[in-house]
């Protein structure tokens, strides 16, 4: 497996947020726009934007610094925990997004959603009458599912418009149905060193990523080939 060369210009960067590999915790991006955490350092945010080739929103919400786990968002909008204030719902929607606070008892969106722009998989347990807002909001249908028996289908995977790269003991049926919401490829893989739930250590969009200091060579291949980046 060919393994990506990393270099303060590459399209993939290995790093860590203020020493912790966790990077998907504080960050989601679409392929034109990443959404990050506030207080990062200069040079950090360089060496994001040279793998995602994107601009910024820095944030909080309320006075959160999750940002990756309390919002989800592709190209047409951004769902987002109800603790959001007004302001930032204002900085969303200057930047040109939909914005959707949801009401669910589980909001913990970036968590229970993995999206692109083709389609959602989300909690099995978020009430429908949420998921149809949700769908409004992003433009795309919504599947209820699992990957790997995990209803934190946001954690357990990393979805672009290129690939999808799962939880390694995801089924073989939530594998075609990943196939079937995403309309990319689907492979497994771990990410910081044998870590399964993908979605806490890789961000990613069709140009580039970005993941935790703790990934090794292979699973760095194993991100390349799966989202279709070499």
């Amino acid at each position: 497996m060919k393994q990506p060369r990393l270099n303060q210009q590459s399209k993939f960067q290995r790093l860590d947020f203020f020493e912790n590999p966790n990077i998907g915790v504080f960050c989601k991006t679409t392929d034109e726009i990443c959404i990050i955490r506030k207080g990062l350092p200069k040079k950090i945010l360089k060496r994001v934007s040279s793998a995602l080739q994107t601009s910024f929103i820095e944030m909080q919400i309320s006075d959160a610094t999750i940002i990756g786990s309390l919002l989800t968002c592709n190209s047409s909008g951004v769902i987002v925990s109800n603790i959001i204030n007004e302001s930032e719902i204002s900085l969303l929607e200057s930047k040109g997004f939909s914005v959707l606070p949801i009401e669910d008892t589980l909001n913990a969106v970036g968590n229970d959603m993995l999206v692109n722009d083709n389609g959602g998989l989300i909690h099995p347990k978020i009430e429908n009458k949420t998921i149809k807002a949700i769908e409004d909001c992003l433009q795309i249908p919504f599947t209820k599912g699992t990957i790997a028996g995990l209803e934190t289908v946001g954690m357990a995977a990393v979805a672009t418009n290129k690939g999808v790269l799962s939880h390694p003991k995801v089924s073989e049926k939530e594998k075609k149905v990943l196939e079937s919401v995403f309309q990319v490829p689907v492979m497994i893989g771990t990410i910081n060193h044998g870590v399964p739930v993908i979605g806490s250590g890789l961000v990613a969009n069709r140009h580039g990523a970005v993941f935790g200091s703790l990934t090794t060579g292979i699973e760095m291949g194993r991100i390349v080939e799966a989202l279709q980046l070499d």
